[in-house]
């Protein structure tokens, strides 16, 4: 039975998404506009993406590192594509306590201006390189309109930042991780991605290119989820970022950048959940299972506490609700925080040898006999679940990714059921432009490796150079 606080997502998916946020309690609205509270549920949620991704990035080299969040506008005027791509979103502090800034300081939008001028003072010679940082924090963004997760003014991200000595060292870092926000998307987030370039409309303010991953989410909105930017010297030109080659010559260094944020809260939400609540996949989940007895009784404790050993030793993270509310409303408390597993414990099973177990991406309820080993049984079930539940993304993906030949069939698609939309495209801005006509439909990624549909742009009917995912997105 559906919540009765959670509107239906087909009825009206913004509501519903809306409805989600606030009874699974993982963020709030708070009196600075445009500014949310993650509240513990989402920031719990927020710490696992932290530390498996922090990890992901640790085994490949990278260290973490603390900028300022403040940065003067003399720094920001040195990348003029920079500034110029961010100037509507920026936030500027003129004032220190009573008295007038010589400078304005620019709230953080994003750091390439921070770690280029700390990397011009510590570059010196080919020996220092590469340096391969990433700094966890939030960012400040102007945005005019916004949603819990999705877009807010102030969000929380990673960005990476490095410098290299070789073009192809920075390109293969900029391929390196794309293809690890791929991984963690595919593997732990259990959704499907679409990978590939950014047009040059598209791409990053002040990249020489810039890769990409897309999702889509259930209503075939696309959400860009993960990007990874090829600076090549642009940025070490601006910042005097030079070091000794190998020849003992002076050498502009070679800069990437490459971020995620707390957007993809929003993904888990939009792609997984459902109309009781919050869908979460297992390896992602802060909380796994959720042991509910019911009743109370020393045979019962005792069942309770072998169950609670069992998980520990295999590390399963999970709670018991011993609280006085009734078994009903604990079985909804755990499915609208998305635990994945909810482990049932009455006397009327105990004595007839049983447990009973559900599964939150199914629904599907159950007994299983006593005596399995319910620690390995958990440990099963999740890889299960989480196997599942991306098979059942990958499925709705698929089916809602369509082809085009021409500006008629676009506009069908997306008056119809939107989703991703692949079409041959020439290569011009004009015809890029011409379709974002329909609905707002922009280019998502190009993608480098697929052969064309046509061979004829989708828009103007010339030879085609890329074939493309195009669609609606948040």
């Amino acid at each position: 039975m559906a919540n009765n606080k959670i509107t239906s997502r087909d009825v009206d998916f913004a509501k519903w998404y809306t409805d989600v946020v606030m009874a699974a309690s993982l963020a709030d609205y708070s009196n600075v506009k445009g500014c949310i509270v993650m509240e513990p549920n989402g920031y719990a949620i927020w710490e696992s993406i932290q530390k498996n991704l922090d990890n992901m990035f640790k085994l490949t080299g990278h260290k973490n590192i603390a900028m300022p969040m403040l940065i003067p506008e003399n720094l920001m005027k040195k990348e003029g594509d920079l500034i110029n791509g961010f100037a509507p979103e920026v936030a500027w502090v003129t004032m220190g306590g009573e008295k007038v800034l010589e400078e304005r300081l620019c709230i953080r939008p994003t750091s390439e201006t921070l770690f280029s001028d700390y990397y011009s003072s510590k570059v010196k010679s080919y020996r220092d390189l590469p340096m391969k940082y990433n700094q966890w924090c939030s960012v400040m963004r102007w945005e005019k309109e916004t949603r819990p997760f999705l877009r807010s003014r102030e969000f929380w991200w990673q960005e990476g930042h490095t410098v290299h000595s070789t073009q192809a060292e920075a390109e293969e870092e900029t391929k390196d991780m794309l293809n690890i926000y791929k991984k963690f998307f595919e593997e732990y987030l259990a959704i499907p991605v679409v990978a590939g370039r950014k047009t040059e409309k598209e791409k990053f303010a002040g990249a020489c290119y810039t890769l990409t991953v897309e999702a889509l989410m259930y209503n075939g909105v696309c959400l860009q989820s993960g990007t990874s930017h090829y600076f090549g010297q642009k940025f070490s030109k601006a910042y005097d970022i030079k070091f000794l080659n190998k020849n003992n010559e002076l050498e502009y260094a070679y800069q990437t950048s490459w971020g995620v944020s707390s957007r993809m809260i929003g993904a888990l939400i939009m792609v997984h959940s459902d109309d009781n609540g919050l869908v979460l996949p297992p390896y992602i989940a802060p909380t796994k299972v959720a042991i509910i007895p019911i009743g109370d009784s020393e045979e019962l404790n005792v069942e309770v506490k072998e169950i609670e050993n069992e998980l520990k030793n295999l590390n399963i993270t999970y709670y018991v609700d011993r609280s006085d509310k009734s078994p009903g409303f604990k079985f909804a408390e755990a499915e609208v925080n998305g635990i994945p597993v909810r482990i049932e414990v009455g006397l009327r099973d105990l004595q007839n040898n049983k447990i009973t177990f559900a599964r939150r991406d199914t629904g599907l309820k159950y007994t299983e006999n006593l005596d399995i080993n319910i620690g390995e049984y958990v440990l099963s079930l999740l890889d299960t679940i989480q196997k599942d539940m991306y098979e059942k993304a990958k499925s709705r993906r698929d089916k809602l990714t369509f082809t085009a030949t021409n500006l008629d069939e676009v506009a069908k698609i997306l008056n119809t059921q939107p989703g991703f939309i692949k079409a041959d495209w020439c290569g011009s801005e004009e015809c890029e432009n011409k379709i974002k006509e329909i609905k707002g439909c922009k280019s998502r990624c190009i993608l480098e490796d697929e052969k064309p549909l046509t061979g004829k742009c989708v828009c103007c009917g010339s030879d085609a150079k890329n074939t493309v995912i195009w669609g609606i997105q948040y």
